[in-house]
């Protein structure tokens, strides 16, 4: 019987939420068939099995978040014989145990009321059978962090280990109204801290009189048709920078990246070559990728390169807001709910349909003539008629 562990998804993403098991205990699996889907900061993954057989045992739940190297199922190998599982149970208990301690982590076995800082295997301390708690020292922390008590925990690791997501699991149960952030809410956490501690952030405003629109017009079809003529216009927004080594990169190609809320999360899938697309490409192409969102079917490739993000707040709520730029991009454009007021023209008074515009970008990078010719050609292109 093997032991198969959560593997390295690449990119230096050390955790990962299961998504969705595709297979049970006691199903036969074929190598290389998707046995489970996880998402890290970057995507939805699916994993294939390693190899064929029988599945054993499976560990973790749908909802836990899970570390590289976590335990994630047992199989036995097709053609393996009852005898040989029989004559390897204690090689395969004993390896286990040691497959916990060298690729998850060591682990702690020791009573809960001894100090969080004490991590160590076995001891000369009083403890009784009964009060003995098996838990990874990563756990341990965790609970302490959170105010989880160990006691009365099974964990879901070899023999009954605590680990990670067990503590998370114990979280809802202890601990009422304290959710643990997940997927890409988790990932939302340290792309805005990055953000906040390493642009230099100005937000420039504007409105768009939407006089000449007809009545059936695509908002986001026409958003992002005057981000990519704004970009076409003043590139400098079009941009990446790098401040470590002083370097810009202005792009030719416009990729938009378009937020999606979602109940999972936001996530700003790109459109790339937007340039390149017809209006119809275009609401193809939204229609396709916010229907794999919602089904967290997103892949990663399809989240990475964005050159300009477009955030489309209105369609909920809200006329101006600070949109919050993502490095190494140098804008984002945020397009405010459609309101109606009144203007002068040729001396009259009359209603008219406006769309308020409020632009964040890098000051490192781009100048306020920049960000201002940038917006004016926003404004210009959404203010004609159908295009």
């Amino acid at each position: 019987m093997k032991s198969f562990m959560l593997p390295d998804l690449g990119e230096g993403l050390a955790e990962s939420e299961i998504v969705e098991w595709h297979i049970k205990s006691g199903d036969v699996v074929r190598v290389d068939q998707i046995v489970l889907t996880v998402e890290t900061a970057k995507a939805t993954v699916d994993i294939p099995a390693p190899y064929s057989g029988k599945i054993i045992s499976r560990y973790g739940k749908e909802g836990d978040v899970i570390n590289i190297g976590s335990l994630l199922l047992e199989i036995e190998e097709v053609g393996a014989t009852a005898q040989s599982t029989i004559s390897t149970t204690a090689s395969t208990t004993a390896a286990k145990k040691e497959d916990a301690a060298t690729v998850v982590g060591n682990v702690s076995h020791q009573s809960h009321h001894v100090d969080i800082d004490d991590f160590w295997v076995g001891s000369d301390q009083n403890t009784t059978h009964d009060n003995i708690i098996t838990a990874m020292p990563s756990a341990r922390l965790l609970a302490q962090r959170l105010g989880v008590d160990l006691h009365g925990i099974i964990g879901s690791g070899p023999d009954g280990l605590i680990v990670d997501a067990d503590i998370y699991n114990e979280c809802d149960k202890q601990l009422p109204g304290t959710e643990v952030l997940k997927g890409a809410r988790r990932t939302m956490v340290n792309t805005m801290a990055e953000s906040h501690h390493n642009v230099a952030a100005v937000t420039i405003t504007e409105e768009a009189l939407l006089a000449d629109w007809l009545a059936n017009e695509d908002i986001s079809i026409r958003l992002i048709q005057a981000v990519i003529n704004a970009c076409q216009q003043e590139p400098a927004l079009n941009a990446w920078f790098d401040a470590e080594t002083m370097t810009r990169c202005v792009h030719s190609t416009v990729n938009v990246g378009i937020a999606v809320d979602s109940a999972h999360g936001l996530y700003v899938p790109v459109l790339r070559h937007a340039d390149e697309y017809s209006p119809k490409g275009v609401r193809q192409w939204l229609d396709k990728t916010v229907k794999g969102i919602r089904d967290r079917r997103i892949g990663r490739e399809q989240l990475q390169h964005a050159t300009i993000t477009l955030s489309n707040f209105g369609a909920i709520a809200g006329i101006y807001a600070t949109p919050v730029v993502s490095p190494p991009q140098v804008a984002i454009v945020g397009a405010g709910r459609i309101i109606e007021k009144v203007i002068i023209k040729d001396g009259q008074p009359i209603a008219v349909k406006a769309m308020p515009l409020s632009m964040t970008f890098d000051h490192r990078a781009c100048t306020g003539g920049e960000a201002a010719r940038f917006i004016k050609a926003l404004v210009e292109h959404l203010q004609q008629a159908t295009v």
